[in-house]
């Protein structure tokens, strides 16, 4: 599976880590995204979701909703983004149903406990 983690960063206690960390764990190609980092748990990050190489089978948010939004936008440009994970924290209605009519299906659940982590 390849995840795109929105928000992942190189601080340890923050969720956008443990995702990193729980994913790569699970042998997955993890794609980080953060507009400050190069590396990621020595993973390469991405500045943006544009530069993320495709397909991208789950796209994971983990910045507030309000970021989110804008994001969502360059997302829906992509046309090869599978699943859209809200996390929690993550998530507004604005973004839900900005979600829903770009055509995602948005879930709102912790991608980490999907994948049978704990965060």
């Amino acid at each position: 599976m390849r995840v795109m983690i929105i928000g992942a960063s190189n601080d340890r206690s923050k969720f956008g880590n443990k995702a990193v960390r729980a994913y790569l764990r699970q042998h997955q190609t993890v794609l980080p995204v953060n507009p400050h980092e190069s590396e990621i748990e020595g993973v390469r990050a991405f500045h943006n979701v544009r530069d993320v190489p495709g397909p991208i089978d789950r796209a994971l948010f983990y910045v507030p909703p309000h970021v989110g939004l804008e994001i969502i936008e360059e997302l829906a440009r992509r046309s090869d983004v599978g699943e859209v994970w809200l996390n929690p924290g993550a998530e507004s209605d604005e973004l839900i149903g900005k979600c829903k009519a770009l055509g995602f299906d948005p879930i709102m659940a912790c991608a980490i406990v999907d994948i049978g982590e704990r965060p």
